[in-house]
């Protein structure tokens, strides 16, 4: 810091006596206004050049006083040039309009909307230093996603885990959400779920984000813990006038006969003589849904007879309800000096109700010959649900927010030293109040299984409501929050170590400090008079007509929801309550993290064609960490605490060569990190009689460290469009696995664990179950991209057609991972790692309507390592095809049209092979038509 600080000074004293001056400006459409980040401006004299920012924005530090020649380059618009005098003293500031380069020439045609988004993100991409891509509002409107990561499934590599039929976790490249980060403006989201670091993207909404920036390779001055990529949504600035935007939309869905309801509003505007900006956004969407869902898990005996232990038939109604504000403020003290804050809240409702019957403890009847000839088993039916209040309105109520809140400044300090600094709190959270069960068991009763088709597995039985008696009631109250404050300062200023070409060091440092925090509680209830049976208290049936597994799967009697809700439970005339550690201890924690950083980037031209990014980041992590220690089931035994530090050094070098003015080659050698799941940090211990099992967190984890090349070559078109290839190479460092052992004795524990009281009795064998650090993994694979507006074919119908394609294939081999009986296993391959992803769109576009239908495809790959290969879990491969329409009534106003998931795609998870299902869960196709004002 001491040093940061003289540097700092001395630079300041070293400009002050400085002979040259500062030009600053922006690079707007001149039709429309709109800023236009990504824009190459030159200066003639000199072989000066810079890229606009997000908002246009553009400086040239280190200017001698004279006049020169400046000229703008923008994939879609007119070239342009302009002639500026610039003195020490005054304020240097120039505006430029740029013209549409529609009909100028006749191998561009940029025809509307869409293109102009698409522009903005190619140039940006083009000017980018480091491999990414860039998605701009623009284009997330014209797919009709409703939030970020349904608009992010459409980006080269990259693929999304689904939740109720929204994509929700993000894997880069083959790697699994927990690999990469997501950031909001450059600052770090929290996670609003109680054990992993996954930011939750169906919680944003797609038009709340004006810019995707998704970064494929790190630069010194980007946070370190994102080995696959880091994701950064970029909100809307203060236009450079007024704005006012509105959206509203009605839709269906058909799984559930139901209404949704979509708006949106935009407003900015400039005041105080263009020196004050501001832009409010706000979105609300009121989505009433559900799900049908079968899910199994198979086992084999030692006849090698495979069959069901267990199947669910589950009915899901849902209601989603995601409301979503921000607010930017810039303040442009002067034309070197500017402040802004920016906030944004984002909170959704997830209203469900849950009904399942569970086919459980599933056990073989064997003949003499070891066939099997039946099966016994339990039979349990579940209704989930909530108390009926306003709130939770007879429902199970999950409520998840994210919050971010930041300022910050940028200064250009004489003529040779810029500096920016920005300070910001976020935190996320879940909680899950008045959270209700009610099930209703029989036991030991005879079952049937159908397993000719393994994708479709059936257990059948004799079943009557009169026969199921009270098992359980229960109501668990969840809460999970994450908070985090950052603060950041760096300085940039010129240096070059090669006479006539562009050079500059920057440095900063950062600071991140979080806490997290897990505090779950659960009760049981025992009703003082008996209920009876199922059939004896207010109940409902749900046959199989219409479910969309297959109407086989009648999920059949079930409580009422509403009589669950209004159980009176903390009436003890009525009721016995008793709370259940076994069932919370172990899952609470706290967490806190400290994060110190510092980096050095040096950029450095060595001509008009090669420059390079060398430099170096620091980090060092200060972790304390509290879990609960648990082997009864009456009471927690004990908290243990652990404390922990380690430093990373990353380097890094990255090359850009421009072949030719549209073709770009890159590379880039980096190192990143990713931070274990906090609750796999957590020092907890859960060892409970009767499980045979004990699960324990891993204080001792390291963070996973990652070496990673890349090669990208792109070729930009001047009718907006791009082709683009390239390869990618990682290996990971001590990668994080689950570990299992079928073999753990007393004597194990008291290794592991010196200092705990054993629960494990002499001669008996327990498994063991733990967050590990496997040895390291490859992963490799290369994707290529096409997008282009098809304007060279012949006539204006044909001209208005556009093609986005893109492929990703990877591959992945992992070492240093055991099966439960210790044997190291070969082949393993890295969870989340799918070898092919592809997307596809097919546009058409003229001055009113726009449509597309677009094409989403990801192969099934391993979800998570079971104890051996016959356990694994499988993510199924999955199609999904979308369209939509939008026509312009006026050039203020237009109607649109969307259709998703037309192809009714499943989630569906698979064990150790593709035809043996362990998860089928269906939600089919959502319809939305709306209207679009925009001034």
């Amino acid at each position: 810091m001491r040093f940061f600080i003289i540097l700092l000074l001395t630079c300041a004293a070293a400009i002050t006596y400085a002979q040259t001056t500062v030009l600053t400006g922006k690079v707007m459409d001149e039709g429309d206004k709109f800023s236009l980040p990504g824009a190459t401006i030159r200066i003639a004299e000199g072989n000066r050049y810079t890229v606009t920012g997000q908002n246009g924005t553009f400086e040239f530090l280190n200017l001698p006083e004279g006049t020169y020649n400046v000229s703008v380059a923008y994939i879609g618009y007119q070239p342009f040039e302009t002639k500026i005098s610039v003195r020490r003293g005054q304020e240097n500031h120039i505006d430029l309009h740029l013209t549409s380069a529609a009909n100028a020439l006749s191998e561009v045609v940029v025809m509307g909307d869409m293109l102009k988004g698409q522009a903005r993100a190619l140039n940006q991409q083009k000017n980018n230093q480091n491999i990414t891509n860039i998605i701009s509002s623009d284009q997330v409107g014209r797919f009709p996603d409703a939030n970020i990561g349904d608009a992010l499934k459409r980006v080269p590599g990259i693929t999304m885990q689904n939740d109720q039929g929204e994509a929700r976790n993000i894997i880069i490249r083959g790697l699994a959400p927990n690999l990469n980060s997501v950031t909001l403006n450059g600052d770090r989201i929290p996670s609003a779920e109680g054990d992993n670091r996954n930011v939750q993207m169906d919680l944003i909404p797609a038009d709340m984000i004006s810019t995707i920036e998704v970064n494929k390779t790190l630069t010194p001055d980007m946070d370190a813990d994102a080995i696959g990529g880091s994701v950064n949504l970029i909100t809307r600035a203060s236009p450079n006038g007024q704005r006012i935007s509105a959206t509203l939309a009605g839709g269906y869905g058909p799984i559930r006969d139901k209404a949704n309801y979509t708006a949106g509003l935009v407003y900015g505007n400039r005041f105080a003589n263009n020196k004050i900006g501001v832009v409010f956004s706000g979105s609300y969407n009121n989505n009433r849904f559900g799900s049908d869902n079968v899910e199994g898990v198979w086992d084999q005996d030692d006849n090698g007879n495979v069959f069901l232990q267990e199947l669910d038939i589950r009915k899901y109604d849902v209601q989603r309800i995601r409301r979503s504000t921000a607010l930017a403020f810039d303040y442009k003290i002067n034309d070197k000096h500017m402040l802004y804050a920016n906030a944004m809240y984002n909170w959704r409702d997830d209203l469900e109700n849950r009904y399942r019957v569970r086919y459980r403890d599933i056990e073989p009847i064997y003949n003499a010959a070891d066939g099997i000839t039946g099966y016994t088993g339990n039979i349990r039916r579940e209704t989930k649900g909530g108390i009926d209040n306003a709130k939770n309105k007879n429902t199970r109520l999950e409520r998840q927010t994210v919050q971010n809140y930041s300022v910050g400044g940028e200064h250009l300090l004489g003529s040779k030293l810029d500096l920016d600094w920005a300070a910001n709190y976020a935190t996320a959270g879940e909680d899950r109040p008045n959270e209700r069960y009610i099930d209703f068991e029989q036991e030991d009763i005879s079952l049937g299984q159908n397993l000719l088709n393994t994708r479709k597995p059936l257990v059948t039985a004799n079943e009557d409501p009169a026969n199921f008696n009270l098992r359980k009631i229960t109501e668990n109250h969840d809460f999970t929050k994450e908070e985090e404050f950052g603060a950041k300062v760096n300085v940039r200023f010129p240096l070059s170590v090669i006479d006539g070409q562009k050079g500059r060091l920057r440095t900063g440092l950062r600071l991140r400090l979080k806490d997290k925090m897990r505090d779950n509680v659960f009760y049981e209830y025992e009703p003082v008079a008996e209920l009876g049976a199922l059939s004896d208290v207010p109940n409902v049936y749900y046959g199989g007509n219409g479910y969309q597994a297959g109407s086989q799967y009648a999920p059949g009697y079930f409580v009422d929801r509403n009589y669950l809700g209004g159980l009176d439970l903390n009436n003890s005339a009525l009721y016995t309550e008793e709370a259940d550690p076994s069932e919370f201890l172990a899952q609470n924690y706290r967490a806190k993290e400290q994060i110190f950083a510092g980096y050095v980037r040096w950029d450095q031209d060595f001509s008009e064609k090669l420059s390079m990014i060398l430099g170096a980041r620091v980090e060092h992590t200060n972790i304390n960490y509290t879990g609960n220690f648990v082997f009864d089931e009456e009471e927690l035994l004990g908290e243990v605490n652990n404390k922990n530090s380690y430093t990373n050094v990353l380097p890094s070098v990255s090359f850009k060569y421009k072949a030719t003015e549209a073709t770009i080659l890159r590379a880039a050698f980096t190192t990143a990190i990713a931070r274990p799941n906090y609750y796999a940090l957590a020092p907890y211990v859960s060892a409970l009689p009767g499980d045979n099992e004990v699960q324990a967190g891993n204080p001792d984890l390291n963070a996973t460290y990652s070496y990673n090349a890349d090669l990208m070559a792109e070729h930009y078109f001047r009718s907006v469009g791009i082709l683009s290839g390239g390869v990618f190479y990682k290996n990971l460092k001590d990668f994080i696995y689950t570990y299992r052992n079928n073999q753990y004795t007393t004597a194990n524990f008291a290794n592991d664990f010196p200092n705990q009281q054993n629960p494990i009795p002499v001669g008996e064998n327990y498994q063991f179950v733990q967050q590990r650090n496997g040895d390291n993994v490859d992963v490799y694979g290369f994707e290529v991209a096409f997008q282009r507006q098809l304007d060279f074919l012949p006539g204006r119908f044909l001209k208005g057609f556009g093609l986005y394609v893109n492929y990703t294939n990877t591959n992945s081999k992992a070492r240093g991972i055991t099966n439960a009986e210790g044997e190291e296993r070969e082949g393993a391959k890295l969870p989340g790692a799918s070898p092919h992803m592809f997307n596809g769109s097919l546009s058409w576009e003229n001055n009113k309507f726009t449509s597309r239908v677009s094409l989403n495809y990801t192969s099934s790959y391993i979800d998570e390592l079971g104890a051996d290969a016959f356990e694994d879990r499988y993510y199924g491969e999955q199609l999904f095809l979308d369209a939509n329409a939008a026509y312009k009534i006026t050039p203020k106003f237009r109607v649109f049209v969307e259709a998703n998931n037309l192809t009714n795609q499943p989630l569906r998870y698979y064990q150790g092979i593709s035809s043996r299902t362990m998860q089928m869960e269906y939600y089919q196709a959502r319809f939305n038509l709306g209207v679009k004002f925009d001034l």
